[in-house]
């Protein structure tokens, strides 16, 4: 992760046990599970589930549809879980500091939050390019890459799930 603000498990297991990711994130999803239904790994281990998100759209309701499906997922599978987002396209604008395409408060917060809980987000550095921007426009949160569409790939290799809307 690229800014000070580490994931810790510990504080995943709690909140996702407490059920407050869903304020975190805004969504206003109701919790299903309880805390003793959670899957939680010790400190150290590896996730047992890999999820990628594509997220290339800027419109609102797309954005928070994937916030809240990556909240979901969390919540179901706790600590077990590696999440990233790459951000490409007009979605991009969610990962820069000075968004080229309106992006609400309440994403910017889900977005904050989510990586607060490890949810990693990737920038891609060909839309930046487009844009006339360097990996500095983008928020300290997110991760450059080089290729949006050869990130998700190169994380399915690895294993992760592929989502995109």
């Amino acid at each position: 992760m690229s800014d000070a603000r580490k994931f810790d498990p510990a504080r995943r297991r709690m909140i996702v046990a407490a059920g407050g990711v869903v304020a975190a994130v805004g969504s206003g999803t109701a919790l299903a599970d309880s805390a003793d239904s959670l899957n939680l790994t010790f400190p150290g281990q590896t996730a047992k589930h890999f999820i990628v998100y594509q997220l290339n759209q800027s419109g609102h309701d797309y954005q928070q549809h994937i916030l809240s499906s990556v909240q979901a997922l969390l919540q179901h599978y706790g600590t077990t879980i590696h999440i990233v987002v790459t951000c490409f396209g007009p979605g991009i604008s969610v990962v820069l500091k000075k968004p080229v395409r309106p992006v609400a408060a309440s994403i910017r917060r889900g977005v904050s939050s989510l990586h607060d809980y490890g949810v990693d987000f990737h920038g891609c550095g060909n839309t930046l390019r487009t844009l006339k921007l360097t990996r500095s426009a983008l928020l300290p949160l997110a991760t450059y890459v080089s290729m949006g569409a050869a990130d998700l790939m190169e994380l399915q290799h690895k294993g992760y799930a592929y989502i995109a809307w």
